[in-house]
C-alpha cells in the first residue's frame, strides 16, 4: 500500500472488477480517461471478469494495477497503472483514471500520480517515467505539469472524437527532474 494525504494506492482485488465496470461504462469517464477510445468501454462484465483475471497476475517486473482509494473513507475512487516497465533502459508507462467524478479537480488525481512517480523512482530505480493523453483533456495535462511531466512531444491528429481531430501529447519525467523537485 502507497499512502498518501487524500490517496492511497493499493493492490487491485477481484471485487474491484464492479468499480471499475462502472467506471469504464460511464461515457464522461471513458471520454475524458482515452478520448473515448472504444477499448476501454463500454465493456460487459464478463470480458472485464476475463481482464481481471489477467491484471490480478501481472508480474510486478513488468506492469500492474492499483486501486486508488480515499483516504477518510477508505473508498475506491479510481486506477493507477505502470506497464511496460523496462529495468535496462530504466524507463516505464503510467496511467491514472479518477472514476468518481465528484472527485474531480480536487488534487485526489495529482496526489494518486505523485503517489505512483515516488513509489516507482523510489522503488524501481528507474530513470524515466512517461504518459500521455490527449490535447482536449486540458484537466489531465495540468495535473501531469503539476507532477513535474514536461511535454515531450505530440502525434499531432491522431485522435479522433465526435468528427474532431485532437493531437496524443507525449509526457516525459526524469529522475534529475523529479529529485530537483522534492
Amino acid at each position: 500500500m502507497i499512502q498518501g494525504h487524500q490517496v492511497r494506492l493499493r493492490k487491485l482485488r477481484d471485487e474491484d472488477v464492479d468499480h471499475h465496470l462502472r467506471w469504464r461504462n460511464d461515457h464522461e469517464v471513458a471520454y475524458w480517461a482515452t478520448g473515448a477510445d472504444p477499448r476501454f468501454g463500454p465493456v460487459t462484465r464478463p470480458t472485464l471478469v476475463r481482464a481481471f483475471e489477467t491484471m490480478l497476475k501481472l508480474d510486478p517486473l513488468d506492469a500492474r494495477v492499483f486501486t486508488v482509494e480515499d483516504v477518510a473513507d477508505g473508498r475506491p475512487i479510481g486506477m493507477a497503472d505502470y506497464r511496460d516497465l523496462d529495468p535496462f533502459a530504466g524507463r516505464v508507462a503510467v496511467g491514472l483514471t479518477v472514476g468518481e467524478r465528484e472527485y474531480w479537480g480536487r488534487g485526489y488525481g495529482s496526489e494518486a500520480l505523485r503517489l505512483l512517480v515516488r513509489h516507482l523512482f523510489e522503488a524501481c530505480r528507474l530513470h524515466r517515467i512517461e504518459l500521455e493523453t490527449w490535447s482536449g483533456n486540458q484537466r489531465a495535462v495540468r495535473a501531469f505539469v503539476k507532477a513535474g511531466f514536461l511535454e515531450e512531444g505530440r502525434r499531432r491528429e491522431s485522435v479522433l472524437i465526435d468528427g474532431r481531430r485532437y493531437d496524443r501529447i507525449l509526457f516525459g519525467l526524469l529522475r534529475k527532474e523529479w529529485d530537483a523537485l522534492r
